[in-house]
């Protein structure tokens, strides 16, 4: 009986410092700096402001960091460095040294999208706690909505320039500029997030950029390019998504390895299932992924048919390989052809490249706000606010709870004002 309480007693001991910090991603933005804390377990913490110089100090109960925290980029707006260390309780503390005064928001998230537990931190612009104050926060697990994930795909890259212009410009130059403007278009879009497949000018396979794509669990994928002609008259913009001959050679790949192709088609194990059933099942989900493409790919012509002449006034189908992607809506851009003097001059022009990158999130916004994925906040439905309403009533007429109503809409507390629009997530209803 002693030596059964003794384990008790180590194992308890064990479980309360047994909290791991995995990994720390982060996502700058105009509206606020997240911060996504992977964590081993759900913790308690508490979060609290220092002045002189601004931080923002997270106190996390019993953790450990399993690796060292990623810094900020030079170029971030709001953090200058992240520090930690133990604390004598046992407790991590995190500080982040900002550039100015932030006002901290947390909250946890349940494992889901591929992810297991999570400590969210969002930084908003103004005024935070009052310095030196403190609150302990044990927040209730939340799924709350989330972002809809653009991968971007600037081509070629490193040792691969792709096509050069007549005047010696490089389409792996050029295509990255625009990927950046276009970066930093949807990063000011609500409730999209972009990432990039290649952060500088490395050269990258067409299948590793996929393979990057799938592990940000991205709802859309979009390559870009400038194309290239031995006439040089040829100009005009094209985009392109993956053609059925592309997509049958894709299929045959995946059911060569389909024990690992379970995500592919929403979660279905295609292991053991039969080659007739199996086939089946994926060439469903890939015909489903072109047919998105093929609609998102029309929103994106008609903005880039308002900068100038179009080489082809439809999405062309091809079997490029950095579109076989059997579970990602993927399109090819080309841009204008850099072989062509006039277009290759257009192409070196910044002012030119934030008009197509403008143009393609413009397609993108059009795109998701009539097909938005489940779950994310593009979905969420709208609801005004009417007098005598209450945040509670809001609640239990949608049938969602008042917290993940209150996350979703960023509330501080459960009061409402008339006409104020709230959004409603869609995913959690029932």
């Amino acid at each position: 009986m002693r030596v059964l309480c003794i384990l008790l007693l180590l194992t308890a001991s064990l479980a309360q410092a047994t909290t791991r910090v995995e990994g720390l991603r982060m996502w700058p933005s105009p509206e606020r700096a997240r911060l996504v804390f992977d964590i081993s377990a759900p913790l308690e913490h508490r979060v609290f402001t220092l002045a002189d110089p601004h931080r923002v100090v997270v106190d996390l109960a019993g953790a450990t960091l399993a690796k060292p925290l990623e810094q900020p980029a030079a170029d971030d707006r709001s953090l200058q460095r992240i520090r930690s260390a133990v604390r004598k309780k046992g407790d991590l503390r995190i500080v982040l040294d900002l550039k100015a005064k932030m006002r901290p928001k947390t909250f946890l998230l349940q494992p889901g999208n591929g992810h297991g537990h999570r400590l969210v931190l969002d930084l908003y612009p103004g005024d935070g706690a009052v310095a030196g104050t403190s609150a302990v926060k044990r927040v209730e697990p939340a799924q709350v909505l989330r972002d809809v994930v653009i991968a971007i795909d600037a081509g070629h890259g490193g040792v691969d320039p792709g096509a050069i212009g007549p005047r010696g410009t490089r389409e792996k130059d050029v295509v990255f500029e625009i990927a950046r403007e276009l970066e930093r278009a949807i990063a000011a879009e609500r409730g999209m997030r972009p990432v990039l497949t290649r952060t500088g000018d490395y050269f990258l396979s067409l299948r590793k950029r996929i393979e990057r794509a799938r592990q940000h669990q991205a709802d859309f994928f979009i390559s870009i390019h400038a194309d290239a002609f031995r006439d040089r008259r040829v100009r005009g913009a094209s985009v392109y998504a993956l053609s059925q001959r592309g997509a049958t050679s894709e299929a045959a790949r995946w059911l060569a390895k389909r024990e690992n192709a379970s995500d592919l088609i929403g979660g279905v194990s295609l292991e053991d299932k039969d080659n007739l059933l199996a086939s089946v099942l994926l060439d469903l989900s890939q015909t489903a992924t072109i047919e998105a493409s093929l609609g998102a790919g029309e929103y994106m012509l008609k903005g880039l048919g308002r900068l100038g002449k179009l080489h082809k006034t439809r999405v062309q189908q091809a079997g490029f390989v950095v579109l076989k992607s059997p579970d990602i809506p993927s399109l090819l851009v080309e841009t204008g052809f850099i072989s062509n003097p006039s277009e290759e001059e257009r192409l070196m022009q910044s002012r030119h490249r934030l008009a197509i990158a403008r143009a393609l999130v413009d397609g993108l916004r059009r795109y998701f706000g009539e097909h938005p994925p489940p779950g994310t906040i593009l979905a969420a439905r709208k609801h005004v606010i009417t007098r005598g309403e209450t945040l509670s009533e809001v609640a239990q007429h949608y049938k969602v709870s008042v917290d993940l109503l209150r996350a979703t809409n960023d509330l501080k507390s459960d009061r409402i004002r008339v006409g104020q629009e709230l959004r409603i997530p869609v995913a959690s209803e029932g």
